[in-house]
């Protein structure tokens, strides 16, 4: 993209060309939004994950009708999707009972199955229970399940080896693969599927965790926040590409006030700060809005009144255009709600308890 379309498309941005939505209101202390299709019409509609409120509910897209998953849970904290029978229909795996101090977090695991119409409320089974069970992905048929610290780590250092838990369908037997992180590892990022690669983000900084055969193989990406322990490190990453070459985005350090960029040059990850005004940043994802083959960056953050932006790269560098500031961002996605081959973009706020959604006008 030339630079003179570049910022045309921030200054459209900033002048109010982002329609937005409001999906949904009520949702105390949303944390999670996942694009998933629940009900076969090839669709993807919302999951909308809120700790203090006690159910799980999802928005049939397009007319984001409210429905109940299952409910009676306290302090849910993440959930992921995966059909395990073929009735596409998926099921779900859900944290909750959480709390980011080891000693109080029962970390309970559960899998939720459709009974056949996810409209109506569907089975929950507990699988596991570990301790600050905080972040659920899926990676190579897997689901993966990423707890905050160590079971015996305490606040403020929160010091010890955070592992990555894997259970496979129909077995559900825990796979661990120690010390992907240290401190508190607060952020994922499935890198590739197969075989599985995941980046972790922790007070070490940014590792991957790859399989390799039948083993698995850690590798340090990158330090993140050069501050001192317990304000090292990184919390939250995503992976994005300036046409074939791929980039890095970081919030640092644990819920920090910095969105960080890596970029490879000379074989090596340099970083580059983008914004330092952060409060409670929360989430990050990089995506291609405009389909220009270059991802655009989205940062949210859930303190200072709520932000969302989004940075643009140019031929002058990155350059920031704010989308909201009255949406204090958890979560965000990326998704393509209407098949019409663009991108929209949907947040869910934590005190401002809303899910939005966010797209480019035509």
């Amino acid at each position: 993209m030339k630079l003179a379309a570049a910022l045309l498309f921030s200054a459209l941005a900033a002048h109010g060309q982002f329609e937005t939505t409001t999906i949904a209101t009520g949702l105390k202390g949303g944390y999670q939004v996942l694009a998933v299709d629940l009900n076969r019409d090839g669709r993807k509609d919302l999951i909308a994950l809120a700790s203090s409120i006690p159910e799980l509910v999802w928005y049939e897209n397009p007319s984001w009708t409210r429905h109940v998953i299952a409910t009676g849970f306290r302090q849910m904290i993440n959930v992921a999707a995966m059909d395990l029978d073929g009735d596409r229909i998926p099921e779900l795996l859900l944290a909750h009972e959480f709390s980011n101090i080891a000693a109080k977090s029962i970390g309970t695991v559960s899998l939720l199955r459709s009974q056949g119409d996810p409209r109506q409320p569907w089975l929950v089974s507990e699988i596991d229970r570990v301790p600050t069970s905080h972040r659920i992905r899926v990676c190579d048929g897997a689901f993966v399940n990423a707890p905050l610290t160590d079971t015996k780590a305490v606040p403020p250092d929160f010091l010890g080896p955070v592992p990555l838990i894997f259970y496979r369908p129909g077995v559900w037997k825990p796979e661990r693969v120690e010390d992907a992180g240290q401190g508190v590892m607060h952020g994922i990022f499935v890198e590739r599927d197969k075989p599985c690669s995941i980046l972790a983000a922790s007070f070490a900084g940014i590792y991957r965790i790859q399989r390799s055969g039948n083993s698995w193989k850690r590798e340090k990406v990158a330090s993140g926040s050069p501050l001192p322990w317990p304000k090292s490190g990184s919390s939250d990453i995503a992976i994005g590409h300036i046409k074939q070459e791929p980039f890095i985005a970081s919030i640092e350090p644990w819920h920090g006030n910095e969105l960080a960029v890596y970029t490879r040059r000379r074989g090596a990850w340099v970083r580059e700060v983008l914004n330092s005004s952060l409060v409670d940043g929360h989430t990050v994802l990089a995506a291609d809005f405009d389909n220009d083959g270059i991802d655009e960056i989205i940062s949210g953050a859930r303190g200072g009144g709520g932000v969302v932006d989004m940075h643009k790269r140019t031929e002058a560098g990155w350059v920031k255009t704010p989308l909201d500031r009255s949406l204090t961002a958890a979560s965000c996605e990326a998704v393509d709600l209407d098949s019409d081959g663009r991108l929209e973009l949907v947040c869910i706020g934590s005190a401002t308890a809303e899910l939005r959604l966010y797209k480019l006008k035509r």
